[in-house]
């Protein structure tokens, strides 16, 4: 489901479990860190590769929402929450999924560890 070329500096990219996704296209998507946390954790094209190997390591069922910044109505901020020395951008509100501009999927590789998908490779 690709809609329009976004550039990188538009793009925001968010890990999903493909089961999670709405079921229509009218639905918001809410990431459970939204309850917990109260925002959805997102990052860029160049920080997608370290949460994806720290977090879901081997992981099956994975996709990644390309998500175009210009279009989420809510708050966006960067924030380094875990000290990382990097700030990660989060979203402070449900995911409208009319700014979700492509589903692409994400599984591991043989060791377990991701690489960028080919669709976003070119946008480096």
């Amino acid at each position: 489901m690709r809609k329009e070329p976004l550039t990188a500096g538009q793009l925001l990219l968010h890990i999903a479990r493909e089961a999670d996704l709405p079921g229509d296209a009218e639905s918001d998507y809410c990431a459970a860190s939204l309850e917990t946390e109260g925002f959805i954790h997102c990052s860029t094209l160049s920080q997608v590769l370290l949460p994806a190997d720290r977090l879901f390591l081997g992981q099956e069922g994975l996709v990644l929402l390309c998500i175009d910044s210009r279009l989420v109505p809510h708050p966006i901020v960067f924030e380094d929450c875990y000290d990382s020395g990097e700030a990660y951008p989060h979203i402070y509100g449900p995911l409208p999924w009319t700014a979700v501009q492509a589903v692409i999927p994400f599984p591991p590789g043989a060791d377990g560890r991701f690489r960028l998908p080919d669709e976003l490779e070119r946008l480096r």
